[in-house]
């Protein structure tokens, strides 16, 4: 691998050589030119007497002039101008070919780049318009390995996915095909063994489905077009009434649900269908992995111009590591992927999308006391949505 610290473009010795030729070059041509200006020059002085004297006056002029005998002599006037004016032309000369080698040498690092060290970047020093090239060259490969980096981490999820949709589906559908199997070879005993049998067949069944509609709502969600029907609507009422609906089965878990609010009434702008989707996604996880909970808090209060929800329960700590994956797809703190203990690991990553769609945010924090989801929303809709208020 090269070394990409930053340097100056170092010349080959090839390279130092055509320089050196290039120079001689140029002052054998600018001599010959030289001697060419001086001769023609004379020859048009000698040949015209009048302009002979019009040059000699203007010499003794400025030699009056200027208190010096420097214009007297043509060799202290054009020699001078000439040593001045071959200066000029040789280092625009050296520096026009420097600048080519410098080219080449940015070109050698382009063909190095694309062969495949995409971890290497052009290293040189420039100035003037070759460094912004390197720049934009340097720019443009960084965007390129970031986009491959994310072609790479999409691929991943896409074989985890289907890994994951694979392991969930093919789990209960084992169990239906062989408890039906059971059924269609008649190995039961009893009408009572045949309804067992056709009862777990049911239940996986179900299971199933509940993974479908979960990855049917996830794709849903995920889809950047996917519209929301926004509408006015108060957010205190809303996690209140859910509250309501969860009541009787938090009661069935020993756990108590409380709603707090910060003003009494939060009027704001959203999707309250996908929004419940949301709140019941959150609730339905505090009771499966709130273990030894027996409150949950859904609060609500206003900052700035955003409304922040959150719902907390006093379960089980979640692990640090857990906590940093909790949004992403089909990831369960539990590790076994019990059917049992654990849904089909979406519900918080199709919350997050929800919240994301309505210009908000979600994150969660745990400590010994509290697990809380904690969302951001903004209380005015931030898209031009047609809007229809509801009559509270």
């Amino acid at each position: 691998m090269r070394n990409d610290s930053h340097k100056r473009v170092v010349l080959t010795s090839k390279e130092i050589s055509e320089l050196f030729a290039e120079a001689i070059v140029t002052i054998v041509l600018l001599l010959l030119l030289n001697v060419a200006i001086v001769v023609i020059l004379s020859n048009l002085v000698n040949s015209a007497p009048s302009l002979q004297d019009a040059v000699f006056q203007a010499r003794f002029i400025f030699a009056e002039n200027f208190k010096t005998d420097i214009f007297l002599n043509a060799r202290y006037i054009l020699f001078p101008l000439f040593l001045l004016l071959d200066g000029i032309v040789l280092y625009w000369r050296l520096i026009r070919r420097y600048h080519q080698m410098q080219l080449r040498h940015i070109i050698s690092e382009l063909h190095y780049i694309a062969d495949g060290n995409y971890d290497h970047r052009i290293p040189f020093e420039l100035s003037g318009d070759l460094n912004r090239v390197v720049t934009s060259v340097n720019g443009l490969v960084d965007s390129t390995v970031a986009a491959i980096e994310d072609e790479r981490r999409i691929e991943k999820s896409k074989d985890e996915l289907i890994t994951n949709v694979s392991h969930d589906i093919r789990t209960p559908l084992t169990s239906i095909i062989g408890y039906l199997g059971l059924i269609e070879d008649r190995q039961y005993r009893s009408e009572e063994d045949l309804l067992k049998y056709t009862h777990t067949a049911y239940i996986k069944a179900k299971q199933m489905k509940s993974l479908v509609d979960d990855l049917f709502e996830y794709t849903k969600v995920r889809q950047p077009s996917n519209p929301l029907h926004v509408i006015s609507f108060d957010m205190v009422q809303l996690i209140e009434q859910l509250a309501a609906d969860f009541e009787l089965e938090a009661n069935k878990k020993g756990i108590a649900i409380q709603t707090v609010a910060n003003p009494e009434q939060m009027m704001m702008d959203g999707d309250t269908e996908k929004l419940v989707r949301v709140f019941s996604n959150l609730l339905t996880n505090a009771f499966k992995y709130g273990k030894n909970a027996d409150a949950i808090i859904m609060s609500v209060e206003k900052v700035g111009t955003e409304a922040v929800i959150t719902v907390k329960n006093n379960g089980k700590m979640i692990p640090k590591r857990s906590l940093d994956l909790l949004f992403d797809r089909f990831y369960r703190v539990e590790e076994s992927r019990s059917q049992e203990t654990g849904g089909t690991g979406l519900g918080l990553a199709i919350a997050q999308s929800i919240v994301a769609l309505h210009g908000g945010y979600i994150y969660a924090t745990s400590n010994p006391q509290w697990t809380s989801f904690i969302i951001h929303l903004p209380i005015e809709a931030t898209k031009p949505l047609t809007k229809t208020i509801v009559d509270e």
